[in-house]
């Protein structure tokens, strides 16, 4: 059969085999690393931005926080999107839309240039990565076969994470820090043909109305927190726009709680957080990233500015967390889907309070084998947790609800990422430029918050995997199947 006399529902899952199957897996594997290594390959060229463009340690963080920021503020919409007009079809848009978006950051000649096109990117890569994950969800429709998929799809994005480092110093020494977004174009070409070509399309048997009121909330929400923790290093917390834009904050949350809780078809399904596992697992995205995030940021700062590292040699130092969390992540899908989350969540938070702990005590002359060990922590902390986060998020759901809940959990980690950057920012700032024991001492405030996010995984770990817990997973879950069947005469008129 060819790809284009699939059937565009959710049914054409059913009719694939099983090579087929993996095929778009890889797909999407693969057009996904693009998008999160993008997370962390910037971080290692930015002292070499830094000097190139002349620019301050805001401009830094805001390099990375635009790209992170817009994916957070956009992939709720995104998501809702792909399941009513195609996944397919919204995926490849986004892929278009990053492809451009790293051309125009490759010629960009300024700061203010950089930041624009990677909020480009970034409007691409919401089209991306909780799209594609909404399609392996709804491929692989066996329970087990599902928790495996999302292993590998975890590892593909906790590796991408964790190798940007180490392939963007390469990089920028060897060709300049332009050269790590022009590396994103024939992967892009690629991932567009391939989709065309081999991904079927899907959508949800419910179309969920666009919400715009829901997005401009959610946009104020993300945008006034971030930009908040971001200046606030500049302005200080008692400035009268930190503290506005706080309030903003404040106010978006009560207008998201008090309008989507209204309508029938909202951008923020706020019925997915009576699961008790749900909304553990979206708390644990945000503790997650943010704890990489910031481990990612003043980790390369202390290697290169500390340590007088090269780009490369620094990137290759991080390749201890890169190597745990490839053996890692496969490993720990497949126990997710014979044991469940419990066990592998548990490591994970422990890994990265202890890791924090250890950190404590990094100086400039700490050795580096040291220095190497410890960062074996985070690799375990990612790899041991990133799957069963995610696998959590979208197991109890039904397929109606992929884009949805996929989307929240990437919002999630997104959102972690810009506060993981935000705030490491804002303690070490002042310190970047001097270096040496004015770092290492500054950092340590990151290392303490990092073990309070290790300390919160393991309460949350405790909390949601009880059977009390799973009793609230199931209900929520009956919910959202009552709402497909009163949808099914919709949807069967729908099928092609």
């Amino acid at each position: 059969m060819k790809p284009s006399s699939l059937p565009e529902t959710l049914t054409a899952a059913g009719e694939l085999t099983c090579k087929r199957k993996l095929l778009v897996l890889a797909i999407c594997c693969a057009s996904v690393i693009v998008v999160v290594m993008d997370i962390s390959i910037v971080n290692v060229a930015l002292p070499t931005i830094r000097g190139s463009l002349h620019t301050s340690v805001s401009g830094l963080q805001w390099t990375v926080d635009a790209y992170t920021l817009v994916l957070a503020s956009f992939l709720m919409l995104a998501g809702s999107t792909a399941d009513r007009v195609g996944r397919r079809r919204v995926f490849l848009v986004g892929l278009a839309l990053f492809g451009l978006g790293s051309l125009l950051c490759g010629l960009a000649p300024s700061i203010g240039w950089l930041i624009a096109a990677r909020a480009l990117q970034a409007i691409g890569g919401t089209m991306l990565n909780p799209v594609a994950l909404a399609i392996v969800a709804t491929v692989f429709t066996d329970p087990a076969e599902r928790a495996k998929a999302i292993g590998v799809f975890g590892s593909i994005t906790g590796l991408s994470l964790a190798l940007g480092p180490i392939i963007g110093g390469a990089l920028v020494d060897g060709f300049g820090w332009t050269s790590i977004f022009w590396i994103n174009l024939p992967i892009v070409v690629a991932a567009i043909v391939l989709t065309a070509l081999f991904v079927p399309e899907s959508r949800a048997p419910r179309a969920r109305r666009f919400d715009p009121v829901g997005q401009l909330l959610m946009i104020l929400l993300l945008g006034s927190v971030v930009y908040a923790i971001i200046e606030s290093s500049r302005l200080g917390w008692s400035s009268p726009l930190i503290l506005g834009l706080l309030a903003l904050a404040l106010l978006s949350v009560l207008g998201i709680l008090a309008y989507e809780s209204r309508r029938a078809d909202p951008l923020l399904e706020l019925r997915l957080f009576r699961s008790v596992p749900f909304s553990s697992a979206i708390l644990m995205a945000v503790f997650a990233l943010c704890g990489f995030s910031a481990f990612l940021f003043v980790t390369t700062q202390y290697l290169q500015t500390v340590r007088g590292m090269s780009a490369l040699a620094a990137g290759l130092s991080l390749l201890p967390v890169g190597g745990l969390i490839a053996v890692l992540s496969p490993y720990t899908g497949r126990l997710v889907g014979a044991r469940g989350p419990k066990i592998p969540l548990l490591i994970s938070g422990s890994a990265l309070a202890l890791g924090s702990l250890a950190s404590l005590w990094l100086r400039q002359a700490t050795p580096m084998l040291v220095v190497l060990a410890i960062y074996l922590f985070f690799g375990l902390f990612l790899g041991m947790g990133n799957p069963p986060i995610t696998n959590t998020a979208v197991s109890g759901m039904p397929r109606s609800m992929a884009g949805v809940a996929t989307s929240l959990i990437s919002a999630a980690r997104q959102t972690g990422t810009s506060l993981g950057v935000g705030i490491s920012g804002t303690i070490v700032g002042s310190a970047v430029a001097q270096g040496g024991t004015a770092y290492t001492h500054a950092e340590r405030g990151v290392w303490w918050a990092l073990f309070g996010l290790g300390l919160g995984i393991i309460v949350l770990c405790l909390l949601s995997t009880g059977g009390w817990a799973k009793g609230t997973a199931a209900r929520a879950a009956e919910l959202f199947e009552e709402m497909d069947r009163g949808a099914a005469p919709e949807a069967a008129a729908a099928v092609r």
